[in-house]
């Protein structure tokens, strides 16, 4: 596509995303039951890396770019997609779903600090005062709402679980820095592989003696999570990259916590007291003030 698309193929993908994301948090809740974590992890990014390969081939020629670095896609293998998702994994075995989406949710404003120190974008009072809003959110979740009577394991999963977008975002950090001219199907390809024979190494070595029962909704699990949760919404975000506002974008950090928080709800794997709400709102808030930088910066 030469030309911008449409407002309305915008909006689209953009609650496309919203709603596909929001029901991974819970889609990795729900295998759990049958899968052991790293196993399930691995599963899924063999299955989405697998699926990478003819799509890379199909659409390479529709991509400028040159072939990422070894060194590049084997950092993001190892940092976006094995020890990112390999945490979310490992403690969402107590952590809720919802929850646990919530939490992931301050990966903007991780990403506002490296980008302060590392990509030389500034670091204002309104992000700073974002960051302070988001921390005040995770006290009262891990502290005072649904987590605080879950018990110590529970509570120390949670705070483990903050790694995960500290870590994704030195591997996004790393692509912003020296991706540009590179081909992003490319690179994510080869990421997503080698975060896959990572993960399996991972299972191979810390689940060896606790197998896994593949029964069929863990299969569609995996397979959900791999084909839809993996290569078509990252496909779809990395073309919305090309057209849309930073500003319609940023609503699917703010969306899609709150949608899994709800949607966990739903199910059942979590309440919703006040507590539990409250520190949900000043995370998305938080977020919000992160991803603002105000009329100029986004006209």
């Amino acid at each position: 596509m030469t030309a911008p698309p449409r407002r309305a193929v915008v909006v689209a993908c953009i609650a496309l995303l919203c709603l596909v994301w929001s029901t991974t948090w819970w889609a990795i809740r729900a295998g759990l039951h049958d899968l052991r974590p790293w196993t399930a992890a691995a599963a899924r990014f063999v299955l989405a890396g697998l699926a990478m390969i003819p799509l890379a081939a199909a659409l390479r020629g529709r991509e400028a770019g040159t072939a990422p670095p070894w060194w590049l896609w084997l950092s993001v293998g190892a940092t976006s997609f094995a020890g990112s998702y390999g945490i979310v994994y490992a403690t969402e075995t107590t952590v809720p779903s919802g929850i646990a989406a919530v939490l992931w949710a301050v990966f903007p404003a991780l990403m506002a600090v490296a980008g302060h120190f590392v990509l030389g974008e500034r670091l204002t009072p309104r992000r700073v005062l974002g960051m302070l809003v988001a921390l005040g959110g995770i006290v009262l979740l891990a502290w005072f709402g649904e987590l605080g009577g879950t018990g110590d394991v529970a509570r120390r999963d949670a705070l483990l679980l903050l790694l995960s977008p500290l870590v994704s975002a030195v591997g996004t950090t790393l692509v912003k820095r020296f991706g540009g001219g590179h081909s992003s199907l490319l690179l994510n390809r080869n990421a997503m592989l080698a975060g896959a024979a990572m993960l399996a190494i991972a299972a191979a070595v810390l689940e060896r003696d606790r197998p896994s029962d593949w029964t069929a909704a863990a299969v569609g699990s995996v397979v959900f999570l791999a084909l839809i949760g993996t290569c078509l919404t990252f496909g779809v975000y990395y073309w919305l990259m090309r057209w849309a506002p930073a500003s319609d974008l940023a609503l699917v950090s703010y969306v899609t916590p709150v949608l899994a928080l709800l949607l966990g709800w739903l199910l059942g794997d979590h309440s919703l007291d006040r507590a539990t709400l409250a520190g949900s709102a000043l995370v998305v808030a938080g977020v919000a003030l992160v991803l603002n930088r105000g009329g100029a910066a986004r006209r």
